[in-house]
């Protein structure tokens, strides 16, 4: 061999050696991921949802990042969809897992508008330390710069990549890595739209790597205690229902919640973590009367102060804390547990 040849290959040898220098590749097999599809506008087109396999079929070069199997649960709106979905999803991808253990990720493309409220439901009830990322777009296809493509590209890249492993439920879109627990819809149609608030993005999905600089500290997936334990129907899971708080606001909506049989109540509060003195009064005797009430608020930022008269949503906002309220009373949190599960969750 030429001592040029000797050097180049030294070279070569070293950097392949280096950590973080180059992205790691599988030697032989590429990744295999399952995409389960249940509609949003990621899969609309004029003329109607299209099926995945059609979908991937004009994404070039998907093909070469993973092993796609796919799973078509739904074509749907994310307007439509329900807590009986939730449930159904999450026994999909169980049941995905086990009888596919090598499988190295999940993705769930879905519609814009649920697709924070999916991806929560998600992180606290599936058992698993692979990735499942949830994907959405907001213009659907044939739509002048769609960004169906690119988002489920990516998302199919985070769900390979081992970086992403324990790290709960994401939600990718705009080369960005949301966190399940953090991710909020904030505007109606503009693509930056999801927005992980004061919190921030895990992630940055770009051309030449996936980088990850932060992981979630609050429990979710494995270390989640809130399990559907046999549930297989949404009429299986207590009732929780969501108050708005505005000037003046009276106590009929919370009544209404009560005479309808809520067992738990989350209040949208005004930014300080207040109602108005009306449905305070009101709040009180249902949680007098054994109906949880937890406080969040209609801001969008911030957390609610633990202490006060009622339990604390931390930062979540009112449709995350709705879910985390129903799953902690379906596993048996009484009244004076759920400041906690608020805290850790």
């Amino acid at each position: 061999m030429g001592r040029g040849k000797l050097v180049i290959t030294i070279f070569v040898a070293c950097l392949l050696s280096q950590p973080g220098l180059l992205e790691a590749q599988p030697a032989t097999d590429k990744p295999r991921i399952t995409i389960v599809a249940t509609g949003g506008t990621i899969a609309n087109s004029p003329a109607g949802r299209m099926g995945l396999d059609a979908f991937l079929e004009q994404i070039p070069g998907i093909g070469d990042v993973a092993d796609i199997r796919i799973r078509d649960y739904a074509r749907i709106s994310s307007s439509n969809m329900s807590i009986q979905n939730w449930i159904e999803i999450a026994q999909l991808i169980a049941d995905e897992l086990a009888e596919n253990p090598e499988i190295d990720g999940l993705v769930v493309t879905h519609g814009s508008n649920t697709s924070e409220e999916t991806a929560y439901f998600l992180n606290l009830v599936l058992d698993t330390a692979v990735p499942v990322v949830v994907v959405g777009a907001q213009r659907q296809r044939t739509t002048l710069s769609e960004d169906g493509s690119r988002n489920l590209y990516d998302a199919v890249r985070v769900a390979a990549h081992p970086d992403a492993r324990g790290k709960g439920v994401l939600l990718v879109v705009n080369e960005l890595i949301h966190a399940a627990r953090d991710v909020t819809k904030t505007i109606s149609y503009r693509m930056e739209t999801w927005d992980s608030g004061d919190l921030g993005v895990l992630g940055l999905v770009d051309t030449d790597r996936i980088r990850f600089y932060r992981t979630p500290t609050s429990r979710h997936t494995v270390n989640s205690a809130l399990r559907l334990d046999g549930v297989t129907r949404a009429d299986e899971l207590p009732r929780v229902d969501i108050v708005y708080t505005y000037a003046d606001a009276g106590p009929e909506l919370i009544e209404a919640a009560v005479a309808a049989g809520a067992s738990g109540i989350v209040v949208a509060g005004f930014p300080t973590g207040s109602p108005s003195p009306a449905m305070a009064a009101t709040l009180e005797q249902a949680e007098a009367a054994g109906v949880a009430v937890v406080m969040s608020h209609r801001g969008g930022r911030g957390r609610i102060q633990t202490g006060r008269p009622f339990t604390s949503a931390d930062n979540l906002t009112p449709q995350k804390a709705r879910i985390l309220l129903m799953l902690a009373l379906a596993n048996g949190a009484s009244p004076d547990m759920l400041e906690e599960i608020f805290l850790s969750y």
